[in-house]
């Protein structure tokens, strides 16, 4: 039997066509699991601070996550519509499709309610400023049974109640339990990370800044804002610190002195 007459015959060309229609099944189902295991990988959110919303949407593009503006706060010295903060915070490892929700620096000052902090931990005070718009200062340890409990809230170095309206982006201080034995931090490394972002992580390892020292070029805060830790003071070098210590920090936008880039 020759060639032609084989394609002729039904059975054959049946067969044929049901090859040919699970070679190609199989090419849409490798297809789609790709693009759903794709969909789930997980990226690193990028650190979209003092970016324009356009400028956050390509960058969270690029990674597979998408934006979207939850709240705003008004720093006085940042340019208008930048992005202030996010949640999830640059660096964390996110499922591609995940939406991260900015925080954009208004055109105008708003006025914010201050919540009611006492006998809140540290970090539950520190999300609740954040979600209201405001932000941490410093962290005042003082003896007390229970370590990183917050006693008192201050603005201005007064006493602020809950409920009295500030600016939004104002920072309170708080003064907080410090039990002798529970009193040991460590420095984190924060070398490579942006400005605010830095000062976030040192502030979750219960420890305030410092000293900022800022390259000459550095003259705005739009610049400040784009500017990296390239030296620390503390070192995270495992040496154990008493809370409250200060971390100094050195920042640059000379991408010589800039650290391994960090996820």
């Amino acid at each position: 039997m020759d060639i032609k007459s084989l394609f002729s015959n039904w059975v054959v060309r049946n067969l044929l066509l049901a090859l040919a229609f699970v070679l190609a099944l199989m090419l849409v189902v490798n297809i789609v699991l790709g693009v759903l295991t794709r969909h789930g990988r997980e990226v690193a959110v990028p650190d979209f601070t003092n970016m324009t919303l356009s400028e956050a949407r390509y960058a969270a593009a690029r990674k597979g996550i998408r934006v979207e503006v939850g709240d705003s706060v008004y720093v006085r010295r940042m340019k208008k519509g930048a992005v202030f903060t996010q949640l999830p915070k640059p660096g964390a490892m996110v499922k591609g499709g995940r939406r991260v929700q900015l925080t954009i620096n208004a055109v105008e000052a708003k006025k914010v309610s201050v919540p009611d902090l006492v006998g809140l931990s540290m970090r539950q005070a520190k999300a609740e400023l954040i979600s209201r718009g405001l932000s941490l200062g410093r962290l005042i340890y003082v003896s007390d049974m229970a370590t990183n409990n917050v006693l008192r809230q201050l603005w201005n170095n007064r006493q602020v109640p809950a409920g009295q309206q500030l600016e939004s982006g104002s920072r309170i201080d708080l003064v907080v339990g410090l039990n002798s034995e529970e009193s040991r931090t460590f420095a984190p490394d924060v070398r490579g990370m942006k400005y605010l972002r830095a000062i976030d992580a040192v502030q979750d390892y219960s420890l305030n800044v410092g000293r900022l020292t800022f390259d000459p070029e550095i003259k705005t805060y739009s610049d400040s804002l784009n500017a990296v830790v390239y030296e620390q003071r503390p070192a995270s070098a495992g040496i154990p610190l008493t809370m409250g210590s200060e971390v100094s920090l050195r920042l640059t936008l000379d991408p010589a002195k800039i650290p391994a880039e960090r996820p």
